[in-house]
């Protein structure tokens, strides 16, 4: 009898885990799929209304579910804007943070992302256009204290997104054409004040710095110190980012025991604050990958 049980328990297990696996997997495709189809669209309105690219998509797959909510997929409404009292065109209603809202029903989801960037063009998302464009951090951040969503951990949520989906690189797209920037061949010798902090060895990167110019200054690869900061090729730096020249712990020493999470940290700005592993981190506080820290929240460090 308890063998029965034994194997009964197992193969509940590996239906639930199999099944957990096909969610996951099913996801990952809805959200590849989703900026595949929308990338393009988001990067016209960037050129047009001086929005990040990233932000846009960002938005667009956190607020429609990769375009799978009912919202997106009956009204084309990706950015959950509600009717407001300017609002001339037709209506959808629906419970959000009160029962039976209302939403803007728009005519193709083309629409939908015109009217997202006209209505950020309101004054009360006006000190959003003074950030530089390559800036999501602090957009993403900006978006949440402007008040978008009440969601405490919107901007985080944004930043995850933006990271994992490296949304960041179609903020790169020039004008009129669909392909990165191309780095400078020739890259000036920078001097460079190394610091020590949690027992490592990191610079703080300049405004539009790249890991090529702080290998060539430093006299590292340039893949080397991609591998060390757990980021992948093209990934932006932003002025004060650190960059560790060797590679991080897996806790953090004494006495940084917790960290109290604010608005727009995400798991990988925290690692890199402490000069912890980001998968260490995730492992210390026993959280899956599709963790988003919220305000408030308390992470163990060591």
């Amino acid at each position: 009898m308890k063998t029965f049980f034994r194997l009964f328990f197992w193969v509940v297990v590996l239906v639930w885990s199999g099944s957990t696996y096909a969610e996951s997997h099913r996801r990952l495709s809805s959200y590849h799929k989703y900026i595949k189809t929308y990338k393009d669209l988001a990067i016209d309105q960037m050129h047009r209304y001086k929005i990040p690219a990233s932000i846009t998509l960002a938005q667009g797959l956190l607020e429609s579910g990769a375009g799978l909510s009912e919202l997106a997929r009956k009204s084309n409404n990706h950015f959950g804007i509600k009717c407001h009292s300017d609002w001339k065109g037709k209506k959808v209603y629906a419970d959000d943070d009160r029962r039976n809202e209302c939403f803007r029903k728009y005519k193709n989801v083309a629409d939908s992302y015109e009217d997202h960037s006209k209505f950020l063009l309101r004054p009360r998302y006006s000190s959003l256009f003074r950030l530089n464009i390559r800036n999501y951090k602090k957009w993403a951040k900006g978006l949440q204290k402007c008040g978008y969503a009440t969601d405490r951990s919107y901007a985080n949520k944004l930043i995850k997104l933006i990271e994992d989906y490296e949304l960041y690189e179609y903020d790169a797209v020039k004008k009129g054409r669909r392909e990165r920037e191309k780095e400078a061949e020739v890259l000036p010798v920078l001097k460079r004040e190394i610091f020590r902090a949690n027992g490592l060895l990191y610079v703080h990167a300049n405004d539009d710095d790249t890991f090529e110019k702080i290998a060539h200054d430093t006299g590292f690869k340039a893949k080397h110190l991609r591998k060390y900061n757990e980021v992948p090729d093209d990934f932006p730096l932003q002025d004060g980012d650190i960059v560790y020249l060797e590679k991080k712990k897996k806790k953090a020493d004494k006495p940084n025991y917790d960290h109290v999470v604010e608005v727009g940290e995400s798991m990988y700005s925290i690692s890199q604050q402490y000069g912890i592993q980001v998968k260490s981190l995730y492992k210390l506080n026993k959280k899956d990958e599709d963790y988003v820290p919220e305000e408030g929240d308390v992470l163990r460090l060591r």
